[in-house]
């Protein structure tokens, strides 16, 4: 990873399972990453939730994304999210906001996540109209029942999909 600002607010973390990385994801990190002079995309490691992809083929995906963004770097980690965004030095969670729904969950995840550590602040963006609707669960449906994901991903992310999707049959 490069080296972060020595002003911990200057660097944020944008955390999710990416499982697969949309256009919705990179409206988010494409506008965050103006915001913040670093930003890191935390690719969490959820045992209760079934993936698609495994850990490295997320991470994979989403560094190919990221690529032409220097001040952006994917990684991976374990646990509670504010206990990495203080390891890494950051004290700013990014988190995408697309629906009233995901506003009622993402409250309830910032305000605990200021219980735990009041100095870690949550910062939420509402992705560009076009992605408002989009959610991964519904790339991967979309990609299983053999439609084209062409509109919701990048190309790289949509030729994962095809691939994963025709070993499975």
């Amino acid at each position: 990873m490069k080296p972060f600002s020595t002003n911990p607010h200057r660097n944020a973390v944008f955390t999710g399972t990416f499982d697969p990385i949309t256009l919705g994801h990179l409206d988010v990190i494409r506008r965050g990453r103006l915001l913040f002079e670093n930003l890191v995309v935390g690719i969490g490691v959820n045992l209760n939730k079934m993936s698609l992809f495994d850990l490295d083929e997320r991470l994979e995906m989403a560094r190919q994304v990221v690529r032409p963004f220097p001040n952006v770097t994917v990684e991976s980690f374990e646990g509670l999210t504010v206990h990495y965004v203080r390891q890494i030095g950051a004290r700013v969670i990014l988190r995408g906001l697309r629906t009233l729904t995901d506003m009622e969950y993402e409250l309830g995840m910032s305000l605990t996540n200021n219980r735990l550590d009041p100095e870690v602040e949550t910062v939420f963006l509402m992705p560009d109209d076009q992605h408002t609707y989009l959610a991964a669960s519904m790339v991967r449906e979309i990609a299983r029942l053999g439609a084209g994901t062409d509109q919701f991903v990048t190309p790289f992310v949509a030729r994962k999909l095809r691939l994963k999707f025709s070993e499975k049959k």
